[in-house]
């Protein structure tokens, strides 16, 4: 198939480029950059020259394609203070991408998150998050109007990731979280740190976009998770073993103070099951958990900026 990505140079998506072209796929991926670009072109892919606000380049190159991968967000605003921002523009990316391949029956694979569908309990495939209007529901939202394409003659499906899709080369909320330990001098959970983060490798991420944009049944819902929750205090001290910092626990009132961004992501209680992914399309994650990714020591070779 032609592939038509967004997101292609990105952390998760600069790992399902070389899955699909070694599976015999054409990729041709986004770039807003030269350096984007570069990276694309020495991966294998084409290149198609814009960004996720370019509806017209979007619409083009899906109409084009054998199938779709939307993986980009603004996360540069999104959690410099402006989600809203970030999911309305992802919102107007999807309904053009949707709209460009409505009646063809090609597949339409997009990421979205298993944070906040069911805070505190497990979430399963076929849970499906509160709309309330809330800038975080507006991307719920926008993953139930791709699977509403499915009726629309679109194949369409969700893969919605762990909190953490972790590996080398990430510059996320794991990345970041060491950052800021190494920062403050302490390794920091929020209360007791018992609530949990399901969590994926970005391999085996990649290997399930794969998979889905080859043979997920039109409006699937997939979880991209590999573990089902690792508690937040376990990952804070691997962090402060690493760094030879105290591990602490930070009260729900200083956290937003301690951890600034992140401290409305760290508290969450995300656990998620994959068994409906691993029946559907027998999917089966291979690759070292988040704790024994942490201790191969990667997250601690360069020091990364807090935000």
């Amino acid at each position: 198939m032609r592939i038509f990505m967004t997101g292609a140079s990105g952390f998760i998506g600069s790992a399902v480029v070389p899955e699909l072209i070694d599976a015999g796929h054409q990729v041709v991926g986004l770039a807003r950059s030269d350096a984007s670009a570069a990276a694309l072109t020495a991966a294998g892919a084409e290149v198609v020259r814009g960004t996720v606000d370019d509806l017209g380049v979007l619409r083009d190159a899906a109409t084009v394609s054998d199938g779709v991968i939307h993986l980009a967000f603004k996360h540069d605003i999104a959690f410099t203070g402006d989600f809203q921002g970030a999911a309305e523009a992802d919102r107007r990316a999807v309904d053009t991408l949707g709209d460009a391949l409505a009646g063809t029956d090609r597949p339409f694979v997009v990421a979205s998150g298993v944070g906040g569908v069911t805070p505190g309990r497990l979430a399963t495939e076929r849970d499906m998050p509160t709309l309330d209007g809330s800038p975080v529901s507006l991307r719920g939202a926008t993953a139930q109007a791709v699977l509403e394409l499915a009726p629309r003659g679109v194949r369409s499906s969700v893969v919605r990731l762990s909190p953490t899709c972790h590996g080398e080369g990430d510059q996320g909320f794991i990345a970041t979280l060491v950052a800021i330990a190494r920062a403050k001098g302490v390794s920091g959970y929020i209360g007791d740190g018992a609530n949990r983060w399901s969590a994926v490798h970005r391999v085996d991420a990649a290997r399930l976009f794969r998979q889905a944009v080859e043979k997920a049944p039109a409006g699937s819902v997939l979880h991209g998770v590999a573990e089902e929750g690792v508690a937040i205090r376990d990952i804070a001290e691997v962090i402060g073993r690493h760094l030879d910092v105290p591990v602490t626990s930070v009260t729900p009132g200083a956290a937003a103070e301690h951890f600034t961004w992140l401290s409305a992501f760290l508290g969450l209680d995300t656990p998620a099951s994959n068994t409906l992914t691993r029946e559907l399309l027998d999917w089966r994650p291979t690759q070292p958990g988040l704790l024994e990714d942490l201790d191969k020591g990667h997250y601690f070779h360069t020091p990364a900026t807090a935000s």
